[in-house]
């Protein structure tokens, strides 16, 4: 079943042409990647589908057989929307704990509040060691999983994940997608997924879309992307 469908989209910088006319659906169940080079536009595609951005008037997003146009952002995370940003985006001056109940304002039972926090700190044991921390003391590894556990506290239906890896050690990238995978193995929840480090992208994801300019290029099994030549000379050698 399609959960996600982007038909047609298209995002204007002023008179820079950002997304020019991308169509993409997002199964259910999986982890789906957008990946190219920077600037090609990967991050954008987020931002519309989370409404944080104007779209050109041809442009449709569809969640969960629904238009998502009418909405607002803070409207699509009801609808089972999370959006986990580039650069994280954790409140500095509040506690772990407290970052998290923000992710939850949209729950109102506090016995389920409760057992979410422990869902969150059974993915993430560092956060619940630094749970009385302000967030900005953490490290960058940290404040991604925060941002990320911030995110799962609303139950979504898909994760849209801008960069996860960004700035990250090697051991904690790899702690990281591990702990994507678990998620949506774990918690049923489907990803979309934004990574310059292609190839771990591919690897853990089902279907991927390569992005240049604006444009989708190549798509196909995340597992014949990782073995088509042209993509390991472009974006996947080391």
């Amino acid at each position: 079943m399609e959960l996600l469908k982007v038909q047609d989209l298209h995002v204007f910088y002023d008179a820079i042409h950002a997304i020019k006319g991308v169509s993409f659906n997002v199964e259910e169940g999986s982890i789906v990647t957008l990946i190219g080079a920077n600037g090609a536009g990967k991050s954008s595609i987020l931002k519309s589908i989370s409404n944080l951005i104007p779209v050109g008037s041809e442009s449709y997003i569809e969640f969960n057989s629904e238009s998502t146009m009418k909405y607002k952002a803070h409207d699509l995370v009801k609808k089972g929307i999370s959006h986990v940003p580039e650069g994280r985006r954790v409140f500095p001056d509040l506690t772990v704990r407290d970052n998290l109940i923000m992710g939850a304002y949209v729950v109102k039972d506090r016995k389920r509040l409760k057992e979410d926090l422990k869902m969150v700190y059974e993915y993430f044991p560092r956060l619940e060691e630094r749970k009385h921390q302000t967030a900005g003391t953490l490290s960058g590894g940290e404040q991604q999983m925060l941002a990320m556990g911030r995110a799962l506290m609303s139950h979504p239906k898909i994760m849209l994940l801008d960069e996860p890896s960004m700035g990250l050690a090697p051991l904690l990238v790899d702690q990281i997608f591990n702990i994507i995978e678990k998620i949506n193995r774990e918690e049923k929840t489907t990803i979309l997924l934004v990574e310059q480090n292609a190839k771990r992208a591919l690897e853990v994801s089902h279907y991927g879309y390569v992005l240049e300019t604006g444009n989708i290029v190549t798509e196909g099994k995340s597992e014949d992307l990782l073995n088509d030549p042209k993509l390991i000379e472009a974006y996947l050698s080391t």
